[in-house]
């Protein structure tokens, strides 16, 4: 549950509609929007979170707007004299996650572009979030606020792998097709004197292999090298007869 406390402008909500759609969270309260709801605006700048759009609710307040929630987080980039949990948005993420988990119902709370949340508002939740930024110019709109917390939420329960190599339909490379590629580009140098001094023969072969098993070659890719080599040994052997 995403509440934006008195936003001022449709075109916020409709961007903070989006990004949270695009983060997998559909549901916003909205406290007493200055320009009233519905708002054209902001579904025009929602980009097709109609969901999202169609969905809000407003309170007249921010107490009836946690009012069913047992859990509050509040987004402020101010320090406050209130002795409460300070969170970063990974953390608060990760609590949301697990409290979310056993169905407890949770909220995050954002105040209004211009002077974001009071600290009446503040008392009304039970942790703030801090996103630690720049010292020297830390503030956020209220679409970054809300996106950058929705994207902490959603990786918190998403399992896309850091890194991951795309390869189609090709298969990675084994290593009996790496070791005859070896061999034959091994001979091919060989043949052409590219191991020179013989004591260092062993160590430039290490780093060649090196080289090609960093990148993670596909069987395709091994069958475009062997074609290479073919390719050079057939245009070496070409001209020296030409010649």
């Amino acid at each position: 549950m995403v509440v934006l406390v008195q936003p001022q402008l449709g075109e916020n909500i409709g961007f903070a509609a989006r990004a949270m759609l695009n983060c997998g969270l559909t549901e916003m309260r909205l406290v007493a929007p200055r320009d009233g709801w519905p708002n054209e605006k902001a579904r025009a700048a929602a980009a097709g979170a109609d969901t999202v759009i169609d969905g809000v609710q407003v309170c007249d307040t921010t107490a009836a707007a946690v009012a069913d929630l047992s859990r509050v987080f509040a987004a402020t980039a101010r320090n406050r004299d209130m002795i409460k949990p300070v969170m970063t948005p990974r953390r608060a993420a990760a609590d949301l996650r697990a409290e979310e988990g056993v169905d407890v119902p949770c909220g995050l709370l954002f105040g209004p572009e211009r002077s974001g949340l009071t600290n009446d508002d503040i008392a009304l939740a039970d942790t703030i979030v801090q996103v630690p930024l720049n010292p020297g110019f830390s503030s956020l709109s209220l679409p970054q606020a809300v996106l950058l917390l929705a994207y902490e939420w959603f990786q918190a329960g998403d399992d896309t792998p850091d890194e991951e190599l795309v390869t189609g339909r090709a298969e990675p490379a084994s290593k009996g097709e790496l070791e005859n590629f070896f061999l034959r580009l091994e001979a091919a140098l060989d043949d052409r004197n590219f191991f020179h001094v013989d004591e260092k023969r062993a160590s430039m072969v290490r780093n060649i292999r090196n080289l090609f098993q960093r990148n993670r070659l596909t069987d395709q890719e091994v069958r475009t090298l062997h074609g290479i080599v073919s390719a050079l040994g057939e245009e070496r052997d070409g001209g020296t007869k030409g010649g």
